[in-house]
């Protein structure tokens, strides 16, 4: 089960936090609050909220806190919270033909889909010690111990089971609008999936009844159909409500049900996943980001748990909303779809559709519109397109070293990316912000995610010498500076991922103070709290062999969305930010701080 931390250690970790984004003066003001906080109303919180968590052993204390800040949000999903990730082009170039792949994913979608419910997909296991126990000798062993102590067998060689009970949203879900709190929706009895193509809508049943899926021929005929229907665009095209604030949603959905569409929207709710084949190829990975990120929101369906998005060059993505879960069962998915597709693809490039009628298969959903539903589309799609104009999207490769020489210098590749965006900020913009690293939590029941911080005193130090005082330090001495970093962010990663963070342990006593209509302690009302959760960098890393890259937008107006991979080689950076900040000119501090640190711990002299 996921731990409370004590809250002695929280405010401690709260405080490491905020010492460098405060001056002495207010810090001491700060610390005054949180200790205040820490002997009287924090400790009553805490109290409660540990008997609340023994009370409540099927689940976490972050659940039902996370769930209501995602579901009660009313900013849109798109930009604000859904992300994305884009595939790798298949390795075969001829399989990268948008019908051949969008057939092959699809198969390989529904293969997933079936083995997770069938109880046959392996488990999510993080491997420390992957020699000892990422083996067939130990599967076989574990199989045959029951289930209430295998995962005290897996400890034992340092494997530890992830938490997997975000998978079944992956399917058949959607995200309703409603006034105030929006609500999760699954229909697991759905047979159909949804396309989208020209911002129209089309159904078809991939399942049939007996349970089993449509051969992979039969569903080639469907897309293949649906790709050469000539039908004009609509003149007001649904999806762009599903990028609009949440209660206007709401609002407009109800003029929907209202409106004689109940039966159209119910298909859209319910369908398996949601498949947005766009109509041109991809220019480059600038294009590439936007296209997933946001695309043209006519051909999205935002709500969706997933939109697999596949253009016409056969280049492929997922957009993901994110309450549901998080990256974790998303990238496993993905992980899984691409190999799938990829090593045993169900058509090739000489398969011949199935003669099918699917004129009969398919259906085009008709939605019917009134003045006001008209009106809130148009109104939608000015929106849609005046943020999107807004938002900038930047991308480098630094190709000068990456995993392996950092692991050789024995340094932590995640600590130095996050050293280097801290030095770049503040290169930028002299001064050190408050910043965020997603970790994940799924080692614990219904975990979610950690927040690490990677804005340290540590980093502040290492960054100042760097930009401001180069002359004064040896390289030895700017060596040194980057260990010092490594050592303490890699001790912030553990502490997260084991639960032993501070953000979620805060987050829950005020939603719990709140929710007992209790006023707000003091300790939220400070400023710096405040300062300390308007993330100006946040940021997130993954890498996979399925995934070419991935990127969010900036979770504030004058914030960075940096999404990063650190491979054996070269480092990937890909950064969102809206006119209030310069994304092109942080990228290339990023690209100086990198080259810098590198060099350092090359054992190089640097210049200003």
């Amino acid at each position: 089960r996921l731990p409370v931390p004590k809250l002695e250690d929280t405010i401690t970790r709260y405080l490491n936090a905020q010492k460098p984004l405060l001056n002495d003066d207010l810090f001491r003001k700060t610390e005054e609050l949180a200790r205040a906080f820490e002997k009287g109303i924090g400790r009553e919180l805490h109290e409660q909220l540990v008997a609340q968590d023994s009370q409540n052993k099927h689940t976490s204390y972050i659940t039902g806190p996370w769930f209501d800040m995602y579901l009660k949000a009313r900013e849109p999903v798109v930009l604000n919270f859904n992300a994305f990730m884009s595939f790798n082009p298949d390795p075969k170039p001829e399989y990268n033909d948008q019908l051949i792949r969008a057939t092959n994913m699809t198969v390989s979608a529904i293969r997933f889909m079936k083995t997770f419910r069938a109880g046959y997909l392996e488990p999510e296991v993080f491997h420390l010690n992957p020699e000892k126990s990422d083996t067939e000798i130990f599967k076989k062993i574990i199989r045959f111990v029951p289930s209430s102590i295998s995962w005290f067998g897996a400890y034992m060689v340092n494997a530890y089971p992830l938490d997997m009970s975000q998978y079944f949203r992956l399917f058949n879900s959607t995200r309703l609008p409603k006034l105030d709190r929006d609500e999760l929706y699954t229909d697991e009895k759905a047979k159909h999936l949804l396309v989208l193509r020209n911002g129209n809508f089309y159904v078809f049943d991939i399942i049939d009844r007996d349970g089993n899926m449509l051969k992979p021929s039969e569903i080639q005929a469907h897309l293949k159909y649906i790709l050469s229907d000539n039908s004009p665009a609509p003149a007001f095209p649904l999806g762009y409500l599903s990028s609009e604030n949440r209660d206007t949603w709401a609002l407009l959905r109800k003029n929907l049900l209202e409106n004689g569409n109940e039966e159209a929207l119910q298909k859209v709710d319910s369908a398996m996943f949601c498949l947005s084949l766009d109509d041109f190829p991809v220019k480059d990975f600038v294009h590439l980001s936007h296209t997933m990120l946001h695309g043209d929101a006519a051909n999205r369906w935002y709500d969706k748990s997933f939109n697999l998005i596949i253009t016409k060059d056969g280049t492929a993505g997922i957009n993901f909303e994110h309450s549901w879960g998080d990256g974790v069962a998303v990238l496993r998915f993905q992980n899984e779809v691409f190999k799938d597709s990829t090593k045993t693809p169900a058509i090739s490039p000489q398969s011949q559709p199935a003669s099918v009628d699917s004129s009969r298969a398919v259906q085009k959903l008709d939605f019917k519109l009134n003045d006001a539903l008209k009106a809130g589309i148009t109104k939608a799609k000015q929106k849609f397109d005046t943020t999107v104009e807004s938002l900038s999207l930047n991308l480098i490769q630094f190709q000068e070293g990456g995993k392996e020489l950092l692991k050789q210098k024995k340094v932590s590749p995640d600590a130095v990316a996050q050293l280097a965006f801290q030095m770049a900020f503040f290169r930028q913009y002299d001064q050190t912000v408050a910043t965020y690293e997603s970790c994940s939590t799924a080692a614990f029941k219904h975990g979610r995610t950690e927040t690490i911080r990677p804005a340290s005193v540590h980093t502040k130090k290492c960054s100042e010498a760097f930009v401001k005082e180069l002359s004064k330090h040896s390289t030895e001495e700017l060596q040194k500076l980057i260990v010092e970093c490594s050592k303490y962010h890699g001790r912030l990663t553990k502490e997260a991922a084991m639960g032993q963070g501070f953000d979620r342990h805060l987050f829950s006593l005020r939603y719990l103070a709140l929710s007992k209509g209790l006023p707000l302690p003091d300790f939220y009302q400070d400023q710096a709290y405040a300062r300390l959760n308007h993330n100006i960098i946040s940021t997130s890393t993954l890498v996979s062999p399925a995934v070419q890259l991935g990127g969010f937008g900036p979770v504030v107006a004058d914030g960075f969305g940096v999404g990063y991979q650190v491979h054996d080689d070269w480092i990937g950076c890909n950064v969102s930010s809206y006119p209030a900040r310069n994304g092109k000119e942080f990228l290339q501090c990023i690209h100086k701080s990198l080259e810098d640190i590198f060099n350092v711990l090359k054992g190089k002299k640097i210049g200003s």
